[in-house]
């Protein structure tokens, strides 16, 4: 559970927006002095979700809006961060397994098997155009 001091940020749909997403990271870290090994693993997922939803979710049209809302839980103890684009979705539940052999060779399709990996906890809802991710700090 979030606690009131939930912040959010939203930008256009745009591949160089991604920066944004980068220094909205490194703000985070200052923020909530968050460890390098949790802001590894959420400076990844992060731009896997972001990248994404800009590609994938709304299609790289600028008209388009990425939604990122977050704050720690009422411990302190966990970031939790909730990013939306205004796609129609994906089934999360049918992705390609990235580690099977034939698809080892293919440039895309890590992003969303990365987040599971690296997020202490993943959640889609909106049929997939919304994803929260909770990191330990």
């Amino acid at each position: 559970m979030l606690t009131d001091t939930v912040k959010s940020i939203k930008f256009k749909s745009k591949p160089t927006n991604l920066a944004l997403v980068e220094k909205f990271i490194d703000d985070l870290k200052s923020e909530f002095n968050i460890g390098d090994d949790a802001y590894g693993n959420i400076l990844i997922s992060l731009t896997e979700a972001a990248n994404n939803a800009i590609i994938h979710g709304n299609k790289s049209d600028e008209s388009k809006e990425v939604e990122v809302i977050y704050g720690l839980d009422d411990r302190g103890k966990n970031l939790t961060v909730i990013m939306k684009d205004e796609g129609p979705g994906f089934d999360y539940n049918h992705l390609p397994d990235p580690t099977e052999e034939e698809n080892l060779e293919k440039t895309s399709g890590r992003g969303v098997f990365l987040i599971m990996q690296l997020a202490d906890m993943v959640v889609f809802s909106d049929n997939g155009a919304t994803v929260e991710m909770q990191f330990k700090i």
